[in-house]
Parts: C-alpha cells; sequence; structure tokens
C-alpha cells in the first residue's frame, strides 16, 4: 500500500501518543529544526503525551533536557529514551560486570557504561579489553579510536578471548544542517567489523544492535505513553520506520536523511508521509 500524506495535526488526533526522533525531526548538530518548538508546545496545550526516542547513545536525558532548555524548550527527562540508555542493561544482561570497556563516545557513554557495571578504560595503545561500546563520533578521535579499539579486538581474539561488541546507535549518518551530514556510530562499528572479517574471515565478529531498527526503544516509548496506538515520527526509512513497522507501529516519515522513493511493498514503507512537523 502506497504510504499516504497527511498533516502533524492530523497523526495528534488520531494517535493517543506520539514517539519522535530527534536528530532529523526535532534537531540538528546546529540547533532545533523547523516546527520543532511549535510541535512541542500544541503537544503539551493538548495534553498529547510523548516520548523522544533517539538511537543517540552521546547524551543521558538530563543533557538532552539542558539542550532543550538552552534552545527555549521545555521537555521533560521521563519523555526521553536514548540507545545509550540501554547499555546499563545490555551490560547486566551479559554479565559484562567489571568488563574493562572501551567506550568510543562521550561522558555520558562512558556513564552509561559504568552504570551497568562495566569499567572503562583509557583508549590507549597496547590497552587489554573485554568489551568494545561504539556510542557515538564525537568525544574521541574517529580515526584514532577505531584504529585503537580495532587493534585491542585483534589482541583479544589472539589471546583466545572474543571481546563482546555493542553498538546502542546503529545510525550511519546524522544531520549536521545546512544540508551537510556527518558519519556516526554506526559507520564506525561497520568499518571495525569489516576490518574483523578481512582479518578473521572464519570467525563472525559482529556488533549486538541496540538502538532502532531494533524494538528495544518502541517498546520502552510505548511503554512510557501507556498505549499501544501510537505513531512513530522519523526520517530515517532504515532504524525509524523499518523498526517501527516491524514493531507493529504506524509511522511517519519526515523527508530528511531519507526520501521515500521506492516500492510501496518494501519492509521500509512508511504508513505516512509528512511535509513538515509544524502544527
Amino acid at each position: 500500500m502506497d504510504p499516504t500524506s497527511t498533516t502533524i495535526g492530523a497523526l495528534i488526533d488520531r494517535y493517543d501518543g506520539l514517539l519522535i526522533d530527534a536528530y532529523g525531526v526535532l534537531v540538528d548538530a546546529r540547533g532545533l529544526l523547523p516546527g520543532a518548538a511549535a510541535l512541542l508546545a500544541e503537544l503539551t496545550r493538548r495534553g498529547k503525551p510523548f516520548t523522544i526516542v533517539t538511537n543517540d547513545a552521546s547524551r543521558s536525558p538530563a543533557t538532552y533536557v539542558a539542550r532543550f532548555a538552552g534552545l527555549g524548550v521545555a521537555v521533560a527527562p521521563e519523555c526521553i529514551v536514548t540507545s545509550g540508555g540501554l547499555l546499563p542493561g545490555y551490560f547486566r544482561d551479559h554479565g559484562l560486570a567489571g568488563a574493562r570497556t572501551a567506550v568510543l563516545g562521550t561522558a555520558d557513554s562512558i556513564a552509561y557504561v559504568r552504570d551497568g557495571g562495566g569499567v572503562p578504560i583509557a583508549l590507549a595503545p597496547g590497552m587489554e579489553l573485554d568489551a568494545l561500546a561504539v556510542c557515538d563520533d564525537s568525544g574521541t578521535p574517529f580515526v584514532d579510536g577505531i584504529e585503537l579499539a580495532f587493534s585491542a579486538v585483534v589482541r583479544a581474539v589472539h589471546a583466545g578471548r572474543v571481546p563482546a561488541l555493542v553498538l546502542p546507535n546503529p545510525d550511519l549518518i546524522y544531520p549536521k544542517g545546512g544540508g551537510e551530514y556527518g558519519f556516526t556510530a554506526g559507520a564506525m562499528a561497520l568499518l571495525v567489523e569489516a576490518a574483523l572479517a578481512r582479518r578473521f574471515p572464519a570467525r563472525d565478529l559482529r556488533f549486538a544492535h541496540l538502538g532502532k531498527p531494533a524494538p528495544h526503544l518502541f517498546i520502552e516509548g510505548q511503554r512510557r505513553l501507556g498505549s499501544r496506538n501510537v505513531v512513530m515520527i522519523g526520517d530515517q526509512l532504515e532504524t525509524d520506520i523499518a523498526g517501527a513497522r516491524a514493531a507493529g507501529i504506524d509511522a511517519a516519515l519526515l523527508a530528511g536523511v531519507s526520501r521515500w522513493d521506492r516500492e510501496p511493498t518494501s519492509s521500509l514503507a512508511p504508513t505516512y508521509l509528512l511535509a513538515t512537523i509544524e502544527p
């Protein structure tokens, strides 16, 4: 079925709550995107619940609250669900308490790992690790960080240990603003995986994906909204839209990183197309 063009107002009327992506919908690297402040104000005015579900693993909810406040928008911390917030549960569920963990990301990324019982280690030549968490392109040198992490994983495999490889943010790119894009955590992990496949062709050394399109963020977002009658607003087909549809959630694509130009039978097909989030 072809996606239906609609308006954000119609979605607010139809659904009990909204799941909203952060980067590419509400913000980019420069600040608020057009319509973001008006949308959040309208949702608040109408008492319509919303949850911001983001693959960003570089910021805690508190950091997001402060960033939105600096942009003149009030958002409660309980309205924000980040992929980084999935790291503590992953570490606990996989017995990684005490695991020496190289973290590519920010101070908030490191705090997420520490909250799960992991022991963050300094990135340095010769480091020994039990786990690698690729969280974000900022906070650590992009190329140097990848090289140090890859080298440490190789040493571990040669020593007979298989480190845990975890990727909370599978996004490849993000919008910087002004028509510019940046590579982020998913792209970094792909480089590491490709190099590991070349170095160890008989091994299947891959990252565990936590964020969208995996269902965890959508499930938590629905739980916080207290309803299954929700719609996801996102700008990336492979993460926001594919993940929501796989979780049985209707999804609206706001043209940005992705544009809809595929067959309607595609598993990436959104339910709706949005030209703007301006109410």
